[in-house]
């Protein structure tokens, strides 16, 4: 057994609901009460067993983190710091992530299934996209336009002051660094709203940042339900940005509470129907099915970019599922705190029971169910789904256009590239698309005419890094829009102001 396999176990074995962080909003550096008189609870996904009770949060909750956010930008106590020094305190605090992976990796499994064992979007990859985004905190440049001999032009970029982060459940811990990091690197002050399913991580994140020497009050945390504090936060007047990754429902709604107070910036990352496209033309199909099986069952199919819809060429279909079903029976479901587990319970009982309710609708709507479709590990009281595979699933059938956020998939097939092509844009979303070819030919033209923010050809796991934290994506349709990741993400959270000097 390794150092960080051991770790992980003695982790995991000291996590239980008598560990739990106190949920409560962080204002100015210190955690302070919530004025909501009603209280939410939480339930360790594996088990049924309470976890956690805490305030709903209420709109005083928001407008204190608010008056301070607001407050510690004019001040320039974070924005005027130089950007080297802005650096050294994010490498700080990648630093202190680092060192307190296994109990943040543990906190995800104990409040929303996660494995510890599974290494995607864990702890330590959020360390180092902190450290990606403090490399950039000294290196967004702006521009000097070239002028007549009477003017000078300068664009620069600037934060956009106060910030509101409302983050999702699946993966609290990468989740929170993917939004607070570029925000923290441009320069502005943050109120972070984790989701009431998984609020632990962000308030542990939020105090290694104090650790690590973010000024207080530059970083705050509101925990709450969506509906409220959410809700808040979209429509605060002294809120200059919203960005949100969760359900195109709620984006939605975001951008009209936005568009009601002060017309904010929003970001939206939101829900997906990511399509692998597979074609009969020399393909090693052991490979692909390896990936296909291993995305669905990634964090129980709940992944926003999951590949959960496969079109397949009709030749291949049948070998491909061949293949596919055998990696799905060999899933090792249980404890997601024990390293040794590859498959965890969906992230709550609302959940299950959506994901339950897809399952029955596509035995009503004539799809074939060719593996799993039951709940599992029953005698746990946990919230256990089996992997889930329909064929002859109708195009138009809420299996094939709805986002399910759980472990289905939905097999279509075509007959040549124009019908994949028409199958894979049939749907609202446009996030991501894996294409399976042997051909050069078709692996651009499927490229370029599928709508989505990320399209994977051949997209096996590389062998480096690719280009590691430096990729930009921005989605289609339904699926949001603003661009996150890379440069571009850092500059998402800034403005460009234009400074015009008459000198002649």
């Amino acid at each position: 057994m390794g150092k960080d396999t051991a770790s992980a176990l003695e982790a995991s074995r000291r996590l239980t609901s008598a560990d739990m962080v106190e949920v409560s909003p962080l204002v100015e550096g210190r955690q302070i009460p919530s004025e909501s008189t009603e209280l939410f609870a939480t339930y360790n996904p594996a088990s049924g067993e309470p976890l956690n009770r805490f305030g709903v949060g209420c709109a005083a909750d928001v407008d204190k983190a608010v008056i301070v956010a607001r407050r510690t930008y004019s001040s320039g106590v974070w924005r005027h710091t130089p950007p080297s020094a802005k650096k050294k305190t994010l490498l700080r605090w990648a630093d202190l992530i680092e060192r307190d992976a296994v109990r943040l990796d543990a906190l995800d499994a104990l409040e929303m299934g996660k494995p510890v064992g599974v290494q995607a979007f864990n702890a330590r990859l959020a360390a180092e996209f902190v450290r990606f985004n403090a490399e950039l905190a000294d290196k967004v440049q702006g521009e000097t336009f070239t002028s007549d001999s009477s003017s000078t032009v300068i664009q620069r970029r600037i934060p956009r002051r106060v910030v509101a982060a409302i983050v999702p459940w699946n993966f609290p811990t990468f989740n929170v660094v993917l939004k607070v990091a570029p925000a923290l690197a441009a320069g502005n002050s943050v109120i972070l709203k984790p989701s009431e399913l998984a609020s632990q991580a962000a308030l542990v994140l939020a105090s290694l940042a104090l650790e690590a020497g973010l000024p207080p009050g530059v970083l705050n945390v509101v925990p709450g339900c969506g509906n409220i504090v959410g809700r808040f936060l979209a429509e605060h007047m002294d809120v200059d940005m919203v960005t949100f990754t969760g359900s195109s429902t709620v984006g939605k709604l975001i951008v009209q509470y936005a568009g009601h107070s002060n017309m904010k910036v929003v970001s939206a990352e939101c829900g997906g129907k990511s399509p692998h496209i597979v074609f009969d033309d020399g393909l090693d199909l052991d490979v692909v099915a390896n990936h296909i099986a291993h995305a669905i069952v990634l964090n129980q199919g709940q992944v926003c970019s999951v590949g959960s819809r496969v079109l397949v060429e009709r030749s291949v279909e049948r070998p491909l599922l061949e293949r596919i079903i055998p990696h799905l029976a060999r899933v090792v479901a249980g404890d997601p705190q024990l390293p040794t587990t590859t498959y965890g319970p969906v992230a709550s009982q609302g959940q299950m029971e959506r994901v339950l309710s897809y399952i029955s609708a596509g035995r009503a709507e004539g799809a074939e169910l060719v593996h799993g479709g039951l709940r599992i590990l029953e005698e746990s009281d946990g919230y256990f789904v089996q992997p889930t595979v329909y064929t002859k699933v109708p195009e138009r059938s809420r299996l094939a256009q709805e986002e399910i956020f759980g472990p289905v998939l939905s097999v279509l097939g075509f007959q040549d590239t124009d019908d994949a092509i028409r199958l894979a844009n049939s749907t609202c979303y446009g996030l991501s698309a894996y294409v399976w070819t042997s051909r050069a030919q078709t692996g651009f033209r499927v490229a370029n005419e599928v709508h989505a923010g990320y399209t994977l050809v051949n997209a096996i796991a590389p062998r480096g890094e690719g280009p590691g934290m430096a990729i930009s994506g921005e989605p289609y349709g339904l699926s949001g829009f603003g661009v996150e990741g890379g440069k571009a993400g850092v500059e998402s959270y800034m403005r460009r102001h234009t400074v015009w000097f008459n000198h002649g």
